[in-house]
């Protein structure tokens, strides 16, 4: 950690350059004698991408920044003030604490938040970064975390463990048994020193595979931002034996939807041909796997087992997009392309044997404006083009 960066003059410079191209600053060099130029741009880039990530870190004075790859790595703000809600306690310990956001929020819920970094240069940035945000119930320590629980006499509220996805051998990975630390083994120890155990994993590991692969989920939860996934946590309880909750959520701009379910609850939809107006899920719903309960809770049809789109004749307020149905039209390559050649549409497929790609150029037809078609199957498994505006 140079602490020469600290200085005023050098954080001015780095607030005035968020927007200059990095090369500049490469080529013509640090315009400060202890500071190295790529030092200096590593700091512009890494606050540059920290502005809608991390707006609290952003906007607060003195903030040193690590290596680029830990920003994007980290827990956005917004996912992390979520996750820090679905545990109480006084005291948690993250294992694995990174560039230190989750512990943050964590530390807003907890009266103790232990954070517990391998990387003793990011752990001492931390430790930096929490005196500038005026954070003072957390306990930064550069240790491996799993060595810290097995040294520590105390025990925990919570456990919290966001393991590594990089492998000097493999690059980036996601699978479980890929991950540093490797979880499943280590289970029963954690639960000699917690009750709670909220584990983040990669958001496109499949959720069967991983419940399997754990023991004592008592939920998964599925955290979308703006319609995309960016974080599957699954929060394990001590001896807990019953079924598993399915919560997924997807943070919106003006609100949040929410839909749970029971794990592997036996559930069957109602299908129907389109109607007067056709639903797709969110992001956190069609990765929950949630098909057929979405289709009882809000009462809509299913227009078939595997298109995972929705009909209903009238309007609901459906937790995802919702389109008023214009027309409905069989899949005839000339006569679509008579339509719509040299128009604009935005077109999605579900359960269709063509891509986007593939349609659009045997189509013809450029992306946006605002007709939307919806290139699926339906019940009687015809090839259908469903003519939608948006709602």
């Amino acid at each position: 950690m140079n602490l020469a960066i600290l200085k005023p003059e050098v954080q001015e410079f780095i607030s005035k350059n968020l927007k200059i191209e990095i090369t500049k600053i490469i080529l013509k060099g640090s315009p400060f004698e202890d500071i190295e130029s790529k030092e200096l741009a590593n700091q512009i880039l890494a606050k540059k991408k920290s502005e809608k990530k991390l707006p609290t870190w952003f906007s607060s004075k003195n903030i040193y920044y690590p290596n680029k790859i830990s920003i994007e790595q980290t827990s956005s703000e917004l996912t992390a003030a979520f996750k820090s809600k679905l545990v109480t306690g006084n005291s948690i310990i993250d294992i694995t604490g990174g560039f230190g956001v989750d512990s943050f929020y964590f530390s807003k819920q907890f009266k103790k938040v232990i954070h517990c970094e391998i990387n003793s240069e990011l752990s001492t940035i931390v430790t930096h970064n929490y005196q500038q945000l005026n954070s003072k119930n957390i306990e930064t320590n550069a240790i491996n975390g799993f060595d810290f629980l097995k040294e520590t006499n105390h025990t925990f509220d919570c456990i919290y463990v966001d393991p590594s996805r990089r492998s000097d051998v493999k690059g980036k990975v996601f699978l479980l048994k890929d991950c540093l630390p490797y979880i499943p083994p280590k289970i029963d120890f954690f639960f000699t020193k917690a009750n709670q155990i909220l584990i983040k994993v990669s958001p496109i590991l499949d959720i069967t595979n991983t419940i399997n692969e754990l023991k004592n989920v008592k939920s998964v939860h599925i955290v979308a931002v703006h319609n995309e996934v960016k974080e599957l946590l699954f929060l394990l309880e001590k001896n807990y034996a019953e079924s598993t909750n399915i919560i997924a959520v997807n943070i919106g701009k003006s609100k949040t939807d929410e839909f749970s379910f029971k794990y592997q609850s036996k559930e069957t939809s109602n299908f129907s041909e389109p109607l007067s107006y056709l639903y797709e899920p969110n992001s956190a719903i069609l990765k929950s796997g949630g098909f057929h309960q979405i289709s009882n809770k809000f009462n809509v049809y299913k227009l078939e087992e595997h298109s995972h789109l929705y009909t209903s004749e009238n309007f609901i307020d459906f937790p995802g997009r919702a389109f008023k149905i214009v027309d409905i039209l069989s899949y005839d390559k000339k006569k679509l392309k008579k339509r719509f050649s040299k128009s604009k549409a935005n077109i999605t497929t579900r359960n269709f044997p063509k891509t986007v790609a593939q349609i659009r150029k045997e189509i013809n037809i450029k992306d946006g404006g605002a007709d939307y078609l919806f290139f699926t199957t339906t019940a009687n498994k015809n090839l259908k083009v469903i003519l939608c505006q948006k709602c």
